[in-house]
């Protein structure tokens, strides 16, 4: 199966050092103004999750959400989750360390969308 969402090594580390100083972790990623289009990282189950979300997929046990409306039109690319320098003017996680997460994508092929993992169910 192809995963829609993917990260760097770069992100993979960095998910690795918030782990150990705020446990499980979860994203979301709501297509709004300014930093809401970038990804947020939240403790686990911190960011309450609904309806107008998609669960796309899980990062290092990390489970990633986007906003239904901005799924709409992203859901024909691949995420690949990264990390730059820079303070975001968000409430992400790794915002004190200096850093932000932010997304590449590339379009899937047509043999990808073919073998696209499923979308997850949201948990009640």
């Amino acid at each position: 199966m192809v995963p829609r969402i993917t990260a760097t090594e770069k992100a993979l580390n960095l998910i690795g050092q918030l782990k150990k100083i705020h446990g499980p972790l979860m994203f979301h990623q709501s297509g709004g103004c300014c930093d809401g289009s970038q990804p947020m990282c939240f403790a686990a189950g911190e960011f309450k999750v609904g309806n107008s979300d998609v669960w796309i997929g899980t990062i290092s046990d990390c489970k990633f959400y986007m906003g239904a409306d901005q799924f709409e039109y992203w859901k024909h690319t691949q995420l690949i989750m990264d990390v730059t320098p820079g303070r975001g003017s968000s409430f992400s996680l790794e915002i004190p360390l200096g850093v932000r997460f932010f997304i590449h994508s590339k379009m899937f092929t047509k043999e990808e969308l073919e073998e696209l993992e499923p979308l997850r169910k949201i948990p009640d």
